[in-house]
């Protein structure tokens, strides 16, 4: 799972367990049953019980019955291994600290981003809201995939507020601004700042320019043609009038309030690249992000934030799920970390499916370091110097597809990544009746995975 998790908070938390001084092997495979039924959940109750699910008290409830018990039985286990209480080596307070890293990135991104108004409306065709999708897969890589997607998903749902079939926009906006746009930079995406923590040069990232443009352009170009058909073919919501007369009625000059909050975006960005070029102390950075977020909220107008819509709520979801999440995975996650290496992975082509499929349901942090470690181990060398790995022959080839795969494939799943979920809740509390768990599989299943089996064959 593609998770944006707070990168200097993730980072630790992985280093006893890429050293391999804890043989997590014997786990019971039963101890994954709860995050299974988790995603499950997540998947069936908006269509079974749909009213009462709407209520983040009872997504919570639901996450902390999947959760809690893990932790408990990973706290028993962790303490006949002997493991010290610690952020660092303890699998549940990591989980935990990680949590906090990544709820108060997502937080400050969402505050800041919610302050930020651009005035008038543009024209919701075809051509517009593939421009917008474009900006996003450029920007994703800048401001990362969470700021881009919060940036930028009030603006395209305004644009297109005229026009009832629009769900697809939404889920193509997903597709690349919240997940294939942030291939080219470590700030992008979390595994790629972990890789960067290891040693990859910053830039090293950029020679995946290919791959990036290789889906991004094709997911432009098929949304583009879809978006088209839809709009030819849709009757406009306003009696009597044309769709296309309608949407560019709708269209007004452009302008920007709340501008102070694109400096605490830039602010964002510089102290997430600060953390990973200068090693700052994860508090340092958890405490920059609470500051930027609260000087968000003071420094804009109540009326910039009405006139956006904000509301806390589907921040509030994501915090209700993801902690069940974050606790209910753990097992699976050192389970796959113990006996990653039996998976018989060995070609680019292997790995990145193997990262990819598994970072759509897991997290996408622990899944590149552990096919990267699998990798590394084949030339007897440690993940935890990515840099010596790359100069060995082949080895290039090997880490593209394990960032590609993690980077991409998070877009398969509505918890392959954070700002997922966020986006959809936006999406539906602006109208916009988005497809459930299982209906944007098959959207992900029916565009994507072709798309992912050509990257297959011309990349790797």
């Amino acid at each position: 799972m593609t998770i944006p998790m707070f990168p200097a908070a993730a980072a630790p938390s992985l280093s006893a367990a890429s050293a391999g001084t804890v043989d997590w092997s014997g786990l019971p495979a039963w101890y994954v049953l709860p995050f299974a039924a988790l995603l499950l959940a997540i998947a069936i109750l908006p269509l079974a019980a749909g009213h009462w699910w709407e209520s983040n008290r009872n997504k919570l409830l639901v996450a902390l019955a999947c959760g809690l018990p893990m932790a408990v039985l990973m706290f028993l286990e962790a303490g006949e291994r002997g493991l010290p209480f610690s952020l660092h080596d303890h699998p549940v307070l990591a989980a935990l600290h990680e949590y906090v890293g990544f709820l108060l990135l997502l937080f400050a991104l969402f505050v800041i981003s919610g302050g930020i108004h651009v005035r008038g409306t543009l024209a919701g065709t075809p051509s517009v809201n593939a421009a917008i999708l474009g900006i996003g897969a450029l920007i994703a890589s800048v401001v990362g995939t969470t700021g881009a997607s919060m940036l930028l998903i009030r603006p395209l749902l305004r644009a297109n507020a005229v026009r009832k079939r629009k769900a697809h926009v939404v889920v193509f906006f997903l597709f690349v601004v919240s997940n294939c746009g942030g291939l080219l930079t470590p700030l992008g995406d979390p595994p790629l700042f972990l890789g960067f923590l290891r040693g990859v040069p910053f830039g090293w990232t950029l020679g995946l320019w290919k791959e990036w443009a290789l889906v991004n352009g094709s997911l432009l170009i098929v949304f583009h043609f879809l978006d088209s058909w839809f709009f030819h073919r849709e009757d406009v919501q306003e009696k009597g009038a044309d769709l296309d007369e309608a949407v560019e009625r709708r269209r007004t000059p452009l302008g920007i309030e709340g501008g102070v909050n694109l400096a605490l975006l830039a602010g964002v960005v510089a102290t997430i690249y600060c953390t990973g070029q200068y090693r700052w102390p994860t508090w340092v950075a958890e405490i920059a992000m609470v500051l930027l977020a609260l000087a968000s909220i003071a420094l804009t107008r109540k009326e910039t934030r009405r006139r956006n819509q904000f509301s806390y709520a589907p921040i509030l979801e994501v915090a209700a799920l993801f902690l069940g999440i974050f606790l209910s995975m753990v097992p699976a996650l050192k389970l796959l970390e113990a006996r990653g290496a039996e998976l018989g992975v060995e070609s680019p082509r292997a790995f990145f499916w193997a990262t990819g499929l598994l970072s759509s349901f897991l997290d996408n942090a622990p899944t590149y370091l552990t096919f990267a470690s699998v990798a590394a181990g084949m030339r007897g060398l440690s993940a935890d110097d990515l840099s010596s790995f790359l100069g060995t022959g082949g080895a290039e080839s090997l880490l593209a597809a394990i960032s590609c795969g993690a980077v991409f494939m998070g877009a398969c799943t509505y918890i392959g990544n954070g700002p997922n979920f966020m986006v959809k809740a936006i999406a539906e509390q602006s109208g916009v009746r988005m497809p459930s768990f299982f209906g944007y599989m098959a959207w992900s299943v029916a565009v994507l995975i072709p798309l992912f089996v050509i990257v297959t064959f011309t990349c790797f």
